[in-house]
């Protein structure tokens, strides 16, 4: 590991040196890898570069310690080794989480799905606050939102949306809230004031450029058709709703948000590279679930991933067993806790992976 720590700083060293070149920033490309490549090693480096100092200070205690004769000095200098070999397990644990493999995908874009399930409008009104939710917290993220798709149900309710989250670390971040969130409270429109349970299916897909997968638009076809819903009387005037079937797969994908229908086509071109490329993510996941032991899934639309419990007032994380008394300000976007606790446990599993296989 410190080999591979000591070569970390010799490449930062380096990348410093090119972006101090004058004229370095006139190849754009370059500049990005170089700043991309600084910012991935730069917390590694100061983590390393503290974990040798607290070594320093450790073996400077070690020493003083050794020819110090005075009682009050030598339990000063106990004290003082304590905290330092405390915080070196701290920063060895830290080291260790900063050099597992990083997923390619956490640095992009999401593409996010939400399904009303089981519960018919009561799931549908749900789905509009997950919706919100997820909104509320990219703006406090400083995320960009762009509805790609949407089917409401009259009511104020989501059907499905589809919408492109937009901003740094957006797929690091949201890529464990793929799976079946389930609301237990009573429907507005219960009047024996019963707890219903109702479900909605949500998917996380990184946004897939052309690079990630090159999608051969002969096995696509497009048929267009007359806008419904919201949107002024153009809207429903002109063929600009497009439906986009992938022949292959068997995968439909429709657009009408747009007053253009060029934009619509653009609109679900996106969404259905980005769903086949999540398609070829799950299957190597698939392939290497035998490997991997983490508890928590990054994929799997069927598994049921967290509770919302109104009248309880608390939400559950089934995967990590956590739950958290505070619905209100979960459903106003604060989701920190629940997605750190998450990212900490799937880092503490692929630790321990790493240590048995090691």
């Amino acid at each position: 590991m410190f080999d591979k720590l000591e070569d970390i700083l010799i490449r930062l060293e380096e990348i410093l040196r090119q972006l101090n070149e004058p004229g370095v920033a006139e190849d754009a490309g370059r500049f990005q890898r170089l700043m991309k490549e600084q910012a991935e090693l730069q917390p590694i480096a100061d983590t390393y570069l503290a974990y040798k100092k607290n070594k320093e200070t450790i073996s400077d205690s070690l020493e003083l310690l050794e020819g110090e004769n005075d009682e009050e000095m030598r339990e000063m200098l106990k004290e003082e080794l304590a905290e330092a070999r405390k915080k070196e397990e701290e920063l060895e644990h830290q080291l260790k989480i900063l050099l597992l493999p990083k997923d390619p995908n956490d640095s992009k874009n999401v593409i996010v799905e939400i399904r009303a399930g089981a519960g018919g409008d009561e799931a549908a009104l749900f789905a509009a606050e997950i919706y919100r939710m997820y909104v509320k917290y990219a703006e406090s993220r400083r995320w960009k939102t762009e509805m790609l798709s949407l089917n409401e149900n009259g009511i104020g309710g989501f059907k499905e949306v589809t919408f492109l989250l937009s901003g740094s670390g957006a797929y690091s971040r949201l890529k464990y809230e793929s799976g079946v969130h389930r609301v237990q409270r009573v429907p507005e429109t219960e009047s024996g004031g019963r707890i219903h349970t109702s479900t909605i299916t949500v998917a996380i897909m990184p946004e897939a450029e052309e690079i990630d997968f090159h999608l051969d638009l002969n096995d696509c076809r497009f048929d267009v058709f007359r806008a419904s819903g919201n949107g002024g009387q153009c809207v429903n005037t002109t063929d600009s709703a497009v439906r986009l079937t992938h022949i292959p797969t068997g995968i439909v994908i429709s657009c009408q948000d747009e007053k253009s229908q060029l934009k619509n086509k653009e609109k679900a071109l996106k969404v259905l590279r980005s769903r086949l490329y999540e398609m070829e993510l799950e299957k190597q996941h698939d392939e290497e679930a035998q490997l991997r032991k983490s508890q928590v899934g990054t994929g799997d639309r069927s598994e049921k991933i967290r509770t919302y419990n109104f009248p309880q007032g608390r939400v559950t994380d089934h995967r990590i067993k956590l739950t958290l008394h505070k619905i209100d300000s979960i459903m106003d976007g604060d989701l920190d806790e629940l997605i750190d606790s998450l990212t900490a446990a799937d880092q503490a599993a692929k630790l321990a992976n790493l240590q048995e296989s090691a």
